[in-house]
């Protein structure tokens, strides 16, 4: 069986990930492509009880607790869901992994880089995402963004230091010189976050297309469709 394809979606709070996610699921499966649509904290009844603990707006957890919670929530996905997709062949699209955590936790909280990712490396394995795109705006607009949706979970309350701190992260993230340090991430592509939906979509099919080659027929498929509208 050919291995599947492993896509990660990433970026700071409101540049769309969720949205574009589904987007190229639903894309790829007009097109008979099997795929798993997952995200991080969750996926699994461990993983969505642990995001549950993460993003409850009144509940503090240390910056080492919070770490390792979001390992014990990958460990099992891992394990659980993405692993035995990806030996069928099949498509799992992953909303957020572990740029998030050198993001977040490594960048932002200030956590210690070598203990961090060897802690990754226990939750993972030597699982490595097929492609990494990451969707980027300038910090206050995504933060706009995830205002006008209800309700506030606890990372988008951690205030603007914070959040700058994340974006500055991921912008280092899609260099060359931090990818060529970071083997273990895979490849990663940055795409601009900006105008519509449509905009957006289009801009990662484009990005997408030199990494997944035995997708690409559903893609160029999706893009016809969406000029056809």
């Amino acid at each position: 069986m050919t291995p599947g394809s492993l896509i990660v979606f990433e970026g700071a709070e409101g540049v769309g990930k969720t949205t574009q996610a589904r987007r190229l699921v639903a894309a790829l499966e007009r097109h008979d492509i099997r795929c798993e649509h997952l995200r991080e904290p969750g996926g699994t009844s461990l993983g969505e009880a642990i995001r549950n603990v993460l993003l409850e707006p009144s509940r503090t957890v240390t910056p080492p607790a919070e770490a390792l919670l979001f390992m014990a929530s990958r460990a099992q996905l891992v394990t659980e869901k993405i692993r035995p997709t990806l030996s069928a062949g099949d498509v799992v699209v992953l909303d957020r992994f572990f740029l998030s955590t050198y993001a977040y936790q490594i960048h932002a909280r200030g956590l210690p880089s070598q203990e961090v990712q060897a802690a990754n490396q226990l939750a993972v394995g030597d699982l490595v995402p097929t492609i990494t795109v990451v969707l980027r705006l300038p910090s206050n607009d995504g933060l706009v963004r995830a205002g006008k949706r209800s309700g506030h979970d606890y990372m988008e309350q951690l205030g603007d230091d914070f959040h700058a701190r994340v974006g500055a992260a991921f912008d280092e993230f899609v260099t060359p010189a931090w990818q060529a340090g970071h083997a273990e991430c895979g490849p990663i592509v940055s795409v601009d976050a900006s105008g519509s939906v449509d905009e957006v979509f289009e801009r990662i099919v484009h990005a997408l297309t030199p990494y997944t080659p035995q997708l690409n027929v559903a893609l160029t498929g999706a893009l016809e469709q969406e000029v056809a509208k």
